[in-house]
């Protein structure tokens, strides 16, 4: 019998498909509104009208499922199918929503909520007792339905933070703070810098992090990301922590520079952390010394680095003027590196496109707008949404090149094949008689070919 050998185990993926402690998890409440809590162990967690529950009934659950609070404790909903909507004869044109039609009042249905019905019999209820509830269309009815289920209910859904998911997430909450960068331009800048796992790139973001997000999330904890910022501590990334990214993910990959220390010219201040050891006088300054070199060893080690150059691609999305930026950095990036930079505002593209091409250091800069429509999908309702955003930003591609002023060019031009004499063989046939002296002429019975060699043939 053969002996089989241990497999090695999975690399981890960037982020646990459950919930753990200390996680910021999105929830996705009946309104269709998205709140983000941090959830922690042995703690409560509050959602606004919806409640509280406690923390640790969240904890080691998947994510996708629906949830409904019940005295502080979590139930899990099972999904609901779509149904087909019979469309009838009915319409609406008779109905007259006034405050008589609903005898049901706000008292009684607080008074149903404190004795514990549960929201499907208030529902209920409120359908038997209104007037025009018969006259209503099937679709009516379902919005009617709907509609009380977002006020009375107090369910929710947990997200899974998908890059997706978070670019959506912060695109309604605060778009200002991502600089306008929805979800389909981020995937669009993306794919233009090339980003994939062991690649070496340089990224300036001013968007919350949502760039570094995406980057971090593509390499799965393989290769560099050198990010250049203006603070003179690391910079916090609001979005990377809604990522809930596995340790791997980040330390050893991300590093980060201001513009002060990404200069090559610049000289650091930094204070003396080799001190002999008869002047360390307690363990808290030994380690206090300890960390000013640990910090000093990772500046000097990421100018170093930087400085080498050769780096795949250049990211840019900043609020500060770009062509000042690819100045600073684009020494740095190797040939055919792709160079993008993403702005909410075509004007400072365009003017940046208009620098580039003076230069023959760039190769093809070009602008482009992604268009997003969403569509609502439901049986007999799949329709575009009404309210949609304007645009999602520009994006700016390039490549870069070497310009090497000693290169020449190889001329071709192709002629119609001669035809062979019968005297001599058709195979190959050399001629000089009427060619200049420096270009060299191959018949082949297929084709003629010129070749500019640039000086006459030894």
């Amino acid at each position: 019998m053969a002996s089989s050998t241990p497999s090695s185990p999975p690399a981890p993926g960037s982020r646990s498909p459950r919930i753990e402690a200390g996680d910021l998890v999105l929830l996705r409440i009946p309104n269709g509104d998205i709140k983000g809590v941090k959830v922690e162990k042995d703690s409560t967690v509050t959602i606004g009208r919806l409640g509280a529950f406690h923390a640790n009934e969240l904890i080691n659950q998947p994510y996708g499922l629906t949830f409904e609070i019940v005295n502080k404790k979590l139930k899990i909903v099972p999904p609901r199918t779509l149904q087909e909507v019979e469309d009838t004869d009915a319409t609406n044109e008779l109905i007259n929503d006034g405050e008589c039609v609903q005898p049901l009042t706000i008292e009684e249905i607080q008074k149903f909520k404190a004795t514990g019905v549960h929201v499907s019999e208030i529902i209920k209820r409120q359908i038997e007792q209104h007037a025009n509830y018969s006259l209503k269309t099937e679709y009516s009815k379902e919005k009617y339905k709907k509609r009380k289920e977002e006020k009375y209910s107090k369910s929710f859904t947990t997200i899974e933070p998908t890059l997706f998911n978070v670019c959506d997430y912060w695109f309604n909450k605060d778009q200002a703070r991502i600089r306008d960068l929805r979800t389909d331009s981020l995937s669009q800048l993306l794919n233009l810098a090339n980003i994939r796992p062991g690649g070496r790139y340089v990224a300036v973001d001013d968007a919350s992090g949502l760039v570094v997000a995406g980057i971090l999330e593509r390499m799965g904890g393989q290769g560099r990301l050198l990010t250049i910022c203006d603070t003179d501590s690391p910079p916090a990334y609001p979005v990377v922590a809604n990522m809930n990214f596995r340790p791997h993910v980040v330390s050893g990959v991300l590093v980060s520079l201001n513009w002060a220390t990404s200069e090559e010219g610049y000289t650091p201040i930094i204070p003396p952390s080799d001190i002999p050891q008869n002047q360390i006088r307690s363990e808290r300054q030994k380690s206090r010394l300890n960390k000013r070199k640990a910090v000093t060893d990772l500046v000097t080690n990421t100018r170093e680095e930087l400085f080498s150059g050769e780096f795949d691609s250049l990211i840019v999305a900043s609020q500060y003027d770009p062509w000042s930026i690819l100045q600073r950095l684009v020494p740095y990036i190797g040939g055919s590196g792709s160079i993008v930079v993403y702005s909410p505002h075509i004007q400072i593209l365009t003017d940046l496109q208009t620098q580039m091409r003076a230069t023959t250091q760039y190769l093809s800069p070009n602008i482009t707008e992604t268009w997003l429509r969403r569509y609502q999908v439901l049986p007999g309702r799949t329709h575009p949404t009404m309210n949609t955003s304007g645009s999602g930003g520009y994006l700016l591609h390039a490549y870069k090149i070497y310009d090497d002023p000693n290169a020449s060019s190889v001329l071709m031009h192709r002629h119609k094949p001669k035809k062979p004499k019968l005297a001599e063989p058709a195979s190959e046939v050399v001629s000089d008689d009427t060619s200049s002296k420096d270009e060299k002429i191959v018949e082949t019975s297929a084709d003629t070919i010129i070749l500019d060699t640039g000086k006459e043939d030894q």
